[in-house]
């Protein structure tokens, strides 16, 4: 990737302008410290006229500008898009929907992935790509494709149902080994043949919609199988880029936390992780904060890339604010203190037809370098040419883990019987809410990640439950760590099977618990848990979910205040035996935030991970570190300014100002201090 600065720049379209434009481009690039374009994400009709004939004509000029200006280049393959005579000629690779309606020509993600024809041509379309422009100067990284995914998040059509009984023979080898993981006795759904099975959608399995599915076995394995199905057209078009490229790394653009696709079954394909960013709301730090991480963790922490982010507005939402006044700035600086070593955007110059002609981009329709947005990612692109490579690489040194997982995420809003209004990332933001306002630095990773590295491992709604995580999470509290789970954990098996014994499953012993009834509300209907443990009391205003637990070793912290279950435990924490001092807390409801911040704050003070800033709403502490040097990263998402004493000396990256220990530092919203500690940190 780089070693010398965080990236700068983004996606250029020079193709939908005349040259003349092209050199206002490079002139306000200039002005802005731009110095990486990502070129080609959308040109495959103009690159390939029809099936036999291939031009390079435009895309040499437009990489030979670009390298005659000095950019870095990102190189896309360009096969997000279908052309419109590939769909005319071969109408077998345009998707299928949900509903199982046939689409037509249009839009973009608009490929069925299982499609030879189209597996075919795009890897073509890639490797001739690639074998034109491997070794060009200043060439970055290949991206393939463009958010997979798309609109719905797969097929569903013949071509996908063949793809899919390939994979179940492949996963299962034996129709005896599906029917009984599927739990096919259910409803007479014994299968004898494999070409019985089709996908599940609103003609089969489904009714209401994708969270509604007679046989989630069934759903999650489809959702598997379409993850791994886009997965093999990355892998397509990698492959044929190696042919000519060995060493560029290749990357795609992921979408955060994308329900649809599981991206940790992507890590290993990857050279590094991308990911657009644009957030839903504008007070969304916090969520981005956890989406940030939860891109670092698909590479086991390495640095990440913002591929994409708006300077002003989005064009995709009902309502689409402008960033306010030093907002690009704060959240730009948020991404590189989670681990970003390139900044991008979309787009460089705006369209000006189309649905995103109106979404935002460094250069309006008038090409203007004197607005406000403009003077904005100037004043930004200075301050990262400014900070040069003193943290390109750096990792963040964190010693708290949050379990993220897909598949619990897709079995548990599918399951029926429960609460349709508890959502998988509203649970897991919830306790993540809590560490980041604690100021603790965290690992978002998979359930398959090496734990032995952290004091203390949350695993919010763990509701399936596979492989050997019991274990690994009980060997946590065994070496005095301390762990958390939610309601609805270790309640099902990879195949969102039950398991026969009492919740929560395999993880009982771990937490001294037994779950004896669960009950749900709705929306707004809450029972007040009074939380205690000897060094402090408070009330949590719980709701959705609320599980009458059963100690089984576990001591008692918080009891429901109304219902039948009045005074029974709701959380409990369980010292189990021959641990050194480890703790496992079990949360059998929904607390409010205030509730969570509770029992999180006494998970990390065991273990002195509570930040300096903790106490102050809305300030966040985020750190990376690289050859025993750790850079603090202070920003502040008030609305109001702030004062705050100076966790360590150091000098201020930004401004050069030297920062001694315990002094006020005075934020105002919006504001960012990058503190390079005087003193050796832990290296990550």
């Amino acid at each position: 990737m780089t070693d010398s600065k965080i990236l700068y720049g983004g996606d250029y379209n020079p193709e939908q302008w005349p040259r003349p434009v092209w050199e206002e481009d490079y002139a306000a690039f200039d002005k802005a410290s731009i110095d990486t374009l990502t070129l080609n994400v959308f040109s495959w009709a103009t690159l390939q006229p029809d099936e036999d004939t291939y031009d390079f004509t435009q895309l040499d000029a437009i990489v030979a500008r670009a390298v005659e200006g000095g950019r870095g280049v990102v190189l896309a393959t360009s096969t997000g898009a279908l052309p419109p005579w590939l769909a005319h000629r071969h109408p077998e690779v345009e998707r299928t929907d949900f509903q199982g309606r046939r689409h037509v020509y249009g839009q973009r993600h608009n490929a069925c992935p299982s499609s030879p024809v189209y597996r075919r041509l795009s890897a073509e379309l890639a490797g001739r790509i690639a074998e034109r422009y491997a070794g060009t100067p200043g060439l970055v990284a290949w991206h393939v494709g463009n958010e997979y995914g798309g609109f719905d998040g797969g097929c569903w059509c013949d071509l996908c149902a063949a793809g899919f009984r390939d994979w179940l023979r492949v996963r299962y080898g034996t129709l005896e080994r599906l029917n009984e993981a599927w739990n096919a006795t259910f409803w007479s759904h014994t299968f004898s043949d494999w070409a019985q099975i089709v996908p599940p959608n609103m003609l089969s399995e489904h009714w209401r919609g994708p969270d509604h599915t007679a046989f989630q076995g069934i759903t999650l394995d489809y959702r598997r199988f379409m993850s791994d199905a886009m997965l093999a057209n990355f892998r397509d078009e990698k492959a044929r880029i190696r042919e000519h490229d060995a060493t560029t790394p290749v990357t795609t653009n992921f979408m955060g936390m994308f329900r649809p696709i599981d991206y940790h079954r992507w890590a290993g394909d990857l050279d590094f992780a991308s990911w657009d960013n644009y957030p839903p709301g504008q007070r969304e730090h916090v969520r981005m904060a956890l989406a940030h991480d939860v891109m670092r963790g698909i590479k086991a922490g390495d640095p990440f890339w913002v591929m994409e982010q708006t300077p002003t507005i989005t064009a995709s939402r009902d309502v689409n604010p402008v960033k306010r006044p030093g907002v690009l700035r704060l959240w730009s600086w948020q991404a590189v203190a989670h681990g970003a070593d390139a900044v991008l955007y979309f787009q460089m110059r705006q369209s000006r037809g189309a649905c995103e002609r109106y979404h935002g981009a460094v250069l309006d329709h008038a090409g203007r370098t004197d607005t406000r947005a403009f003077r904005e990612v100037a004043a930004l692109g200075s301050e990262l040419a400014g900070l040069g490579d003193a943290v390109v690489a750096a990792r963040t040194p964190a010693r708290v883990a949050l379990l993220f997982d897909w598949d619990s995420w897709w079995a548990a809003e599918m399951t029926d019987g429960f609460n349709r209004h508890a959502r998988y990332v509203d649970t897991v933001l919830s306790y993540y809410r809590a560490l980041w306002q604690a100021g603790a630095q965290v690992d978002v990773v998979p359930t398959t990640a090496d734990l032995t590295r952290y004091d203390v491992v949350l695993a919010p709604m763990l509701h399936v439950l596979k492989g050997d995580v019991a274990q690994r999470l009980a060997a946590v509290t065994e070496r005095g760590g301390s762990v958390l789970a939610s309601y609805w954990s270790g309640r099902a098996d990879e195949n969102a099977n039950a398991h026969l014994m009492d919740a929560p499953g395999p993880l009982a012993p771990l937490f001294g618990v037994r779950v004896e009834e669960t009950d749900s509300a709705e929306p707004g209907v809450t029972n007040p848990v009074t939380l205690t443990d000897g060094s402090g009391e408070a009330v949590s205003a719980a709701e959705l979910v609320f599980e009458v637990l059963v100690p089984e070793g576990a001591d008692v912290v918080g009891t429901y205040g109304t219902e039948f279950y009045a005074g029974t435990p709701a959380v409990t924490r369980h010292r189990p035996a021959g641990s050194e001092g480890g703790e496992a807390w079990y949360v059998g409801t929904g607390l409010d935030d205030a509730g969570a911040a509770w029992v999180v704050r006494r998970l990390l003070d065991r273990h002195g991970l509570v930040g300096p800033y903790a106490d102050v709403p809305d300030v966040e502490l985020a750190v990376r570190a690289k050859d025993g040097v750790r850079f603090a990263f202070v920003l502040s998402h008030a609305t109001e300014p702030v004062e705050v004493a100076a966790h360590a000396s150091g000098v201020d990256l930004l401004t050069g100002r030297a920062v001694r220990a315990g002094e006020t530092l005075r934020l105002a919203p919006t504001d960012v201090v990058l503190l390079r500690e005087d003193l050796p940190g832990e290296a990550a």
